[in-house]
């Protein structure tokens, strides 16, 4: 039985660029296939769950420009619901400037645009979303007091809330008690806790009132964590192409199969097999696997 998802977070077009390594500070060097690819971390995770098989809302902000159009209506054409995405007429939509070399590893650099328009208002004009929802997904692409907001709201309509803290900011223990789900990797859990070692970072995040934290560890898998239990969560071998949205795909999987029913543990291995999908394909959105491929791969798994 599919759940309800409601994310509150970015959308942008990524503009992308394939080269044979990573450029160093000061270097130009000549690339190869450019393309233009829909993105940003809200639009994304709400893709992989909407790919997931998950019923999706999508609160955010686009431009009054071709980008915000052509994002609002990709995102409907995964079936989700863009009837809160709203275009703010002074800022042009989001871009991702991306560099991907021959190893799968990339540069980012946001221009986030109508993202940081997103404001509390907005989520007042969408509360029957809230009130809907089963997993309230965010990140931080969009300003802090929103994402505040957005996790209040969910408090009191009894929604669990998924916060994927990237980019990476130091967070008070106000809104880190209020998230059921702390999704980091382990750079972000590093900085978001002002610790020197993981070790470290887990124990001050979870003093902090951090109830469940799952750090994403990339090829090495992810740590479920809790003030009970400590697990780890091998990833699956595969050959990465391109890492852009791999922590999306996880995010999003994580998400739906949890709103189904499945126990922490249980989707976050469901999550790791949509991450690792989506590394041997080009591209953000068009990376991220159908509910499908993710049951086919776990069957093909020893």
């Amino acid at each position: 039985m599919s759940g309800n998802i409601l994310v509150v977070g970015s959308l942008n077009m990524d503009l992308v660029v394939r080269a044979p390594r990573l450029p160093h500070v000061g270097e130009t060097i000549l690339g190869g296939q450019f393309a233009t690819i829909p993105g940003g971390k809200g639009a994304n995770q709400a893709v992989a769950a909407a790919r997931m098989g998950a019923r999706v809302s999508l609160i955010g902000c686009v431009g009054s420009d071709g980008f915000g159009e052509d994002l609002r209506r990709l995102a409907a054409q995964d079936g989700i619901d863009t009837t809160c995405v709203f275009t703010q007429s002074q800022q042009p939509t989001g871009i991702a400037l991306i560099t991907v070399d021959d190893e799968g590893h990339n540069t980012i650099v946001v221009a986030s645009g109508a993202n940081f328009s997103l404001l509390p208002g907005h989520l007042h004009q969408a509360q029957a979303a809230f009130s809907q929802a089963d997993v309230l997904v965010l990140q931080l692409e969009s300003p802090l007091e929103t994402v505040r907001e957005a996790i209040s709201l969910a408090v009191k309509n009894r929604v669990r809330v998924a916060l994927n803290p990237a980019p990476a900011q130091l967070l008070d223990a106000e809104i880190l008690s209020q998230v059921d789900y702390l999704i980091p990797n382990e750079g972000e859990a590093l900085q978001i806790a002002g610790a020197p070692t993981l070790e470290l970072a887990i124990e001050k995040l979870l003093a902090l009132g951090v109830r469940n934290l799952l750090i994403t560890l990339g090829e090495k898998g992810v740590l479920v964590v809790s003030a009970e239990t400590r697990i780890h969560i091998p990833a699956y071998p595969v050959r990465a192409v391109d890492t852009v949205a791999a922590g999306d795909a996880f995010v999003g999987a994580f998400a739906a199969t949890l709103a189904e029913g499945f126990s922490p543990e249980a989707a976050a291995r469901f999550g790791n097999a949509a991450a690792a999908l989506a590394v041997t394909r080009p591209g953000a959105q068009p990376s991220l696997p159908m509910r499908v491929e993710v049951d086919e791969f776990l069957g093909g798994q020893k």
